[in-house]
């Protein structure tokens, strides 16, 4: 047989056992321990039930499809591939897949995806849009033979017919959550006002595929108000806290999506009659105004009322001449004061008592002094009673400039 080095028997058993059918593609139950998340994104854990344990490995590509987050002794099923570690001579389960197992574990998972989208924000009110009150199409996405629709429809017809579009989707199973995803893009390139996701009522596991991260993310990027309409009333999903509004059941769905026709038409009679009754009260109102003043505009009362104010307007007349006058008077007055104060100091009155203004012939400047003048300059003299023009013949200075 000859001798085999370590790395040589290792890769041989490694042959024997990918090669092995039954060990290609293998589901395991039991409980996670030893739990090391690696910074690179990779899983290493020990998988063991009460009599044996087994090594696992779950690289990045795998985690990041994974539905919720593993945590040490939580209880899970495994699928994957029987696989050896060559280097340790150690033989693992390569992990394709991996669930929680039993009802406890699908809570925990639930509940780990809803903290996280809580904290994304996906869950906000202040995003949440407003239902229109009268929509034209309503778009549903759930399975075409449930009595889901039924129900929606049946709901329609009786309070508010409209139209209503289907895209039909599966609602439970391995592929429900990626058929509803595909539902709710192929209602929002539609011309729908709102639509209606959901599904009858059922176990956790039935419901499981509105928990799915993808179907919270489809309902939250929806351009179109979505109501969602899963389980029963006791029942809250993922896609409950994310839609812009929650119904217990289908049947209520439809009720919040439309109004009531006859409710509508109670409300509308309610309306009319009102509007007729403020009309008549809104007319009798007008009809003892007219009465009143065409009582009060009657041919005696509109002679009494034009007598009474040409009376007034001939008071204020008089009253606006006397105030008139004794403004003018006033201001006479005043003006009489100001005209003697100027005559005063005028150099009219100074040239009244012989006086004279001496200026230079051209009126460049007044002269002042012997000493604004040489012999020669042209000089203009300005009289009471008008101007004498005359020249320098001589200049007697009889103060010397300092």
């Amino acid at each position: 047989m000859g001798i085999y080095t370590v790395s040589q028997l290792n890769d041989h058993i490694k042959q024997l056992l990918c090669q092995d059918p039954l060990l290609n593609q293998v589901w395991v139950r039991g409980e996670i321990s030893n739990l090391t998340k690696h910074s690179s994104g990779h899983y290493y854990f020990t998988l063991k039930d009460k009599g044996s344990q087994i090594s696992c490995v779950s690289f990045r590509s795998t985690n990041r499809s994974l539905k919720f987050e593993p945590e040490s002794s939580m209880k899970v099923l495994i699928f994957g591939s029987l696989d050896v570690y060559t280097v340790r001579g150690q033989y693992q389960l390569h992990i394709l897949d991996m669930r929680p197992d039993g009802i406890g574990e699908l809570y925990k998972a639930y509940e780990q995806l809803r903290a996280k989208l809580e904290a994304e924000g996906l869950f906000d009110r202040s995003r949440k849009r407003p239902v229109p009150r009268f929509p034209q199409r309503i778009g549903v996405a759930t399975s075409p033979t449930g009595a889901a629709i039924h129900d929606i429809l049946h709901v329609l017809g009786r309070r508010y017919p409209v139209d209503v579009l289907l895209a039909p989707a599966v609602v439970q199973g391995e592929m429900s959550a990626p058929s509803i995803v595909k539902a709710l893009e192929h209602l929002n390139r539609a011309d729908v006002d709102v639509i209606i996701v959901g599904r009858g009522g059922g176990s956790l596991e039935d419901l499981w595929s509105f928990n799915e991260e993808i179907v919270a993310r489809a309902i939250f990027e929806s351009r179109v108000p979505v109501i969602s309409a899963v389980g029963h009333e006791t029942d809250y999903t993922i896609a409950d806290f994310t839609a812009d509004m929650r119904a217990p059941t289908p049947s209520a769905a439809a009720e919040l999506a439309v109004p009531d026709s006859l409710d509508l038409k109670r409300h509308i009679l309610s309306l009319s009659v009102r509007m007729g009754k403020a009309a008549i009260h809104y007319m009798s109102e007008l009809s003892d105004r007219l009465d009143h003043l065409s009582g009060r505009i009657g041919p005696e009362k509109l002679n009494e009322f034009l007598r009474q104010n040409y009376q007034r307007v001939d008071e204020l007349n008089i009253r606006l001449e006397r105030h008139a006058g004794r403004v003018m008077e006033s201001k006479r007055t005043s003006l009489s004061g100001l005209a003697g104060r100027l005559n005063a100091v005028s150099p009219l009155s100074t040239l009244e008592r012989g006086y004279c203004i001496a200026m230079m012939a051209d009126g460049s400047r007044p002269v002042r002094g012997v000493y604004d003048v040489n012999t020669g300059d042209d000089l203009s003299l300005k009289v009471k009673d008008g101007t004498i023009m005359c020249s320098v013949k001589d200049v007697s200075k009889s103060v010397i400039p300092e």
